[in-house]
């Protein structure tokens, strides 16, 4: 009588993997992650070869050829940059947002324009095929090229893309798929990581391109197991609101390029659309200069952008609070601990509310200094100069920081109409720039004196 197969649990945040069921996952912390995991039946296919004598093949690494990466051209700019340049043969990319907010609709219009001169092949597994070709033709794209299947069993996905052949091909989405040597539903962590092995190694493989969908949590992480990230070449997140007109994909993990890149696209009825001059959408032109405004060229992957930081100060009726939105919160509250010790300023009694606008998330503390001045703009109720642009780290001692790539700020700056900037003293130019006059700052209270009050 053979033995009953023993069962694990494995946490769908940091995969690890435990005996016993309990609550917290031991490892990493996190509540209600664990799930079943049955164990895979051993098939010739899925076996593996001990130590029995077998040697692998050992190269010194300069003796490997290397050659130029090929990319394809997707035929939306944004999303060449978000991926590096263009799609990379045999890569495999995860794309993630919310729930509508338009992953299935630009991979879409990306698939039927790469299979005008490729062979391309579109698996949907949440749609019928009605409703994609609807969706095709409310977005007036060509249909005429672009293979489509409504498939959710992985071993079936690959019998048909070994006899297709295509050169690019979409999975929407990763959670509904599973395959046969699991007993577990679709969507549970062992059948996303043996489904996406499955594909990735087919990609790997065959040199097709694939895209792979990902469902996202309540807290906006990707579902499943953290070791879906890890075996993917690229993630790409949707950010900000499903009700916006705009929509930023930032790429968060780039085996063939630059993270923390940002493609920007307007939503139409004709679909996803890219915008040509971001900087343009983010910065507001008001009749006359407003107080807690002030606009900072943050830098996005390997482009400088101007966004608009707001902050409004107000007296608070018990506990102050302080929001951030687009900012770190925690960050928020040591940069208002600074502003109180080395620039004389207290929000001790007030609500402080800080914003970036259009939904953009900065990342880097580049933003520091754009934040203290607006907080300070709407304490004071005195607005700044429209013509001022400010970037710059603050640190604990009220020092300003110098940030990257300085000099391609100022110049983005000036190319949109600035005539005066506040930067660290570390980031001033060698050589003027034409069009804008730049302030070096070493302290933040040098920083506050700099600062024309209207």
């Amino acid at each position: 009588m053979s033995k009953t197969a023993k069962v694990s649990y494995v946490c769908a945040s940091c995969g690890a993997i435990s005996s016993k069921w309990s609550g917290q996952c031991g490892d990493c912390g996190e509540w209600n992650t664990l799930s079943e995991q049955r164990p895979i039946t051993a098939t010739r296919s899925n076996q593996r070869v001990g130590y029995a004598g077998e040697v692998g093949t050992v190269t010194r690494l300069n003796e490997v050829a290397t050659q130029s990466v090929s990319r394809t051209h997707t035929g939306l700019l944004e999303l060449d940059r978000v991926l590096g340049g263009g799609l990379v043969e045999g890569s495999v990319v995860l794309i993630g947002g919310d729930p509508g907010i338009g992953k299935s609709t630009i991979l879409l219009q990306t698939m039927t324009q790469l299979a005008q001169h490729l062979p391309a092949l579109y698996i949907t597994g949440e749609e019928s095929l009605a409703q994609v070709a609807m969706r095709a033709r409310r977005l007036e794209l060509p249909m005429d090229k672009l293979q489509l299947m409504a498939e959710t069993r992985v071993e079936n996905i690959l019998a048909t893309a070994a006899a297709e052949q295509p050169r690019v091909m979409v999975v929407d989405s990763i959670q509904t798929i599973y395959t046969d040597s699991l007993t577990s539903a679709p969507g549970g962590v062992s059948q996303i990581r043996e489904s996406a092995a499955l594909l990735t190694r087919y990609a790997k493989q065959s040199g097709c391109a694939l895209f792979l969908v990902g469902h996202v949590t309540k807290e906006g992480a990707l579902a499943g197991p953290r070791v879906l990230e890890h075996m993917v070449d690229a993630v790409l997140y949707f950010e900000g609101e499903a009700d916006s007109r705009y929509r930023l994909i930032r790429a968060v993990k780039n085996r063939f390029g630059a993270i923390n890149e940002l493609g920007v696209f307007a939503m139409t009825d004709r679909g996803l659309r890219e915008v040509a001059n971001p900087s343009a959408i983010f910065l507001s032109r008001y009749d006359q200069a407003i107080p807690g405004s002030v606009v900072m060229v943050t830098r996005e992957g390997t482009r400088p952008l101007l966004v608009e930081v707001q902050a409004l100060v107000d007296d608070a009726f018990s506990n102050p609070r302080r929001v951030a939105i687009g900012l770190d919160q925690n960050r928020l509250a040591m940069l208002l601990a600074v502003l109180h010790r080395h620039g004389d300023v207290a929000t001790l009694g007030q609500d402080v509310f800080v914003n970036v606008v259009g939904g953009v998330k900065v990342l880097e503390t580049g933003s520091d200094l754009a934040v203290l001045l607006a907080v300070t703009s709407s304490l004071r109720g005195r607005a700044l100069d429209d013509k001022l642009v400010v970037f710059g780290e603050v640190g604990l001692s009220g020092e300003i920081r110098p940030v990257p790539n300085g000099q391609e700020r100022l110049r983005e700056a000036a190319k949109h109409g600035f005539t005066r900037a506040i930067v660290p003293r570390g980031n001033a130019p060698r050589q003027p720039i034409e069009g804008i006059e730049v302030v070096a700052v070493g302290r933040l209270a040098d920083a506050l004196a700099a600062v024309n009050w209207s």
